[in-house]
């Protein structure tokens, strides 16, 4: 009986024994870097335990201006101390008297400390060139003066350049094939997340001691520097922002109080995008809350009367712009009296400069009639419609795009609809189901300032590898399709500064701009109410200077009452800074 227990027991025991070595052999061997449910990376964690260290880049690739300055962080030379100076006997009052600073005050800070830490942070003291030299001349184990990459608390173009987070499901989905950390930050929105791929790290530059169970210096007080050492890598994106104009872009934004909306500023030149605001701003405590996240530059809007200058471009090209035509701009669209707008009879010309809704009701039928499809046409043309950002095949990309999440605007949701006399009539004027977004309205002005020519709006013009080479350009490319003809859009830069010159136009404020401007206004019913008011989305698109086009500049707010949110003195102000600017 005895045998037969002692058997059983000595059964159970190595049932057991294997057991917890097949559990070992999966700790140790098998999912050393996915452990449980949570997929813990083990290797990373003992790493952890063992060592303290202070990261001095992530890794991840950057964001420049168009000249080359950083918008997204700023590497700044800083005073780097590790805890366990506290137990050494070293020359601090020689460290304080080179960075200008009191010993009591390194001292405590050094007391306190449980990690290493670059001295002042969260604002970290930055030092020259001289005082690094200095501090990293005394050779004193766990000092050190070194550049440090920080992230700028103030970053502009936020919702441009997007953000990043962890993800680890969303990291797999991404990249299967890649050895990354579950740590790792991937991109998430705008260009962060566009060009996400290039941006990864290769790995982190960082300032590593070992460290034992209480935390104190395993191997003496040997610290050791971590690098990638890849002379590539990370890369930087070169973007066509100006970050001297952005920020005066961002400033003025919030100066007329624009709670959604903003504007979009184009270099007519190279089709780019130099300026680009959208409100409302992140919200750095919950930047994922909210709809501070979304770019409201890319998003499509009712645009109202902007929409004119698409049936103004068919008007012509249909021989429907005759100068001797009158049309009755007492009435409105359905034949009522027209209380509030009763401009009497007004010819074409005449009638885009006041915006006269009358006019452009009755050509959008004119127009239905001859083709129902002629608007959607002629605002493909206009590159209202479509994708406008720059995209085509890169690198080992085929069909990449910059601008993620760009909406691709509209004129009619169905068949039916654009065959409809009235619906017709209606979306003459930018309302019923016309859509469009800001960067494609900025880019219809560019195009016309062109002379009809439509591109591809660029908001990066190359990535560079770390030691400043290309990697791979984005080179100016047209919009594939139609255009209006040369002629076509020479009357339509007319129209669009009558606007600006007639004593009635609705762009009149901007006669005496110190550059000569050309655009079109919009205010657009959005059939949202407020305490009781319609809420409009407010316009103003144009080109300057008139004669030789160097800026397309889109300004809007958006749902905001009538008489309210005006955006007249935000594009005057824009274009005043912008002469100041180029003097």
């Amino acid at each position: 009986m005895w045998k037969k227990r002692a058997v059983g027991w000595l059964f159970i025991c190595i049932s057991c024994f294997i057991l917890l070595l097949v559990r070992l052999m999966e700790i140790q061997l098998f999912n050393t870097e996915t452990f449980s449910k949570h997929n813990i990376n083990l290797l990373e964690e003992s790493v952890k335990q063992r060592t303290q260290e202070l990261v001095i880049d992530n890794g991840r690739g950057n964001f420049l201006d168009h000249n080359g300055e950083p918008l997204t962080h700023k590497t700044a030379t800083v005073l780097v101390l590790f805890p366990f100076l506290k137990k050494m006997d070293w020359d601090i009052a020689k460290v304080a008297e080179i960075i200008g600073m009191s010993k009591d005050s390194l001292q405590s800070s050094i007391e306190s400390a449980k990690k290493p830490f670059a001295y002042g942070e969260p604002e970290p003291i930055e030092l020259t060139n001289y005082q690094m030299d200095r501090i990293n001349a005394l050779k004193i184990p766990g000092v050190f003066a070194v550049g440090k990459k920080f992230e700028r608390s103030e970053i502009p173009a936020e919702q441009l350049l997007g953000l990043t987070g962890q993800n680890m499901k969303e990291l797999k989905k991404r990249y299967p094939d890649k050895e990354l950390s579950e740590k790792t930050l991937i991109g998430i929105s705008g260009l962060e997340e566009s060009f996400d791929e290039f941006l990864l790290p290769e790995g982190k530059s960082k300032l590593v001691y070992h460290v034992d169970g209480g935390g104190a210096p395993l191997f003496g007080i040997y610290v050791k520097y971590v690098d990638p050492a890849n002379p590539f890598y990370p890369v930087n994106i070169r973007t066509t922002i100006d970050k001297n104009i952005q920020e005066k872009a961002e400033a003025l934004t919030d100066q007329y109080q624009i709670e959604k909306g903003g504007l979009v500023l184009l270099d007519i030149e190279n089709n780019s995008i130099l300026a680009l605001v959208s409100r409302p701003a992140i919200n750095k405590k919950a930047p994922f809350t909210g709809s501070g996240i979304t770019n409201q530059m890319f998003k499509q809007q009712i645009m109202g009367s902007v929409f004119k200058t698409v049936v103004a471009a068919a008007a012509i090209e249909n021989n429907l712009d005759k100068p001797n035509r009158l049309f009755n701009c007492s009435k409105k669209i359905n034949g009522n009296p027209e209380p509030k707008y009763n401009y009497g009879m007004l010819n074409f010309s005449e009638s885009f400069a006041r915006s006269c809704n009358r006019t452009f009701g009755e050509l959008a039928k004119e127009l239905q009639q001859i083709d129902p499809n002629m608007l959607e046409q002629f605002a493909l043309k206009l590159s209202l419609t479509g994708s406008v950002g720059w995209h085509g095949d890169i690198y080992h990309t085929s069909n990449f795009y910059q601008l993620a999440g760009e909406d691709k605007g509209r004129v009619f949701l169905s068949d039916e609809a654009k065959k409809d006399a009235n619906f017709a009539a209606m979306s003459g004027i930018g309302q019923h189901e016309v859509r469009g977004t800001p960067i494609a309205v900025a880019n219809m002005m560019a195009t016309i300032a062109r002379g009809g020519q439509k591109e591809m709006v660029r908001a990066v013009s190359k990535i560079e590898y770390k030691n400043g080479t290309t990697m791979v350009a984005f080179p100016e490319k047209n919009l594939k399709g139609d255009t209006i003809s040369p002629y076509t859009a020479m009357k339509l830069q007319k129209l669009l500064r009558e606007v600006v010159i007639n004593p009635n136009g609705t762009g009149r404020w901007f006669k005496d701009l110190p550059y000569k401007a050309a655009g079109k206004s919009g205010t657009a019913e959005t059939g949202k109410y407020k305490d009781g008011k319609q809420l409009h989305n407010k316009w103003f698109a144009g080109y300057f200077p008139y004669k030789n086009p160097k800026y397309a500049l889109v300004t809007v707010n958006l749902d905001v009452p009538e008489n309210e949110g005006g955006i007249n003195l935000l594009f005057a102000d824009m274009v005043k800074m912008l002469y100041e600017e180029d003097k």
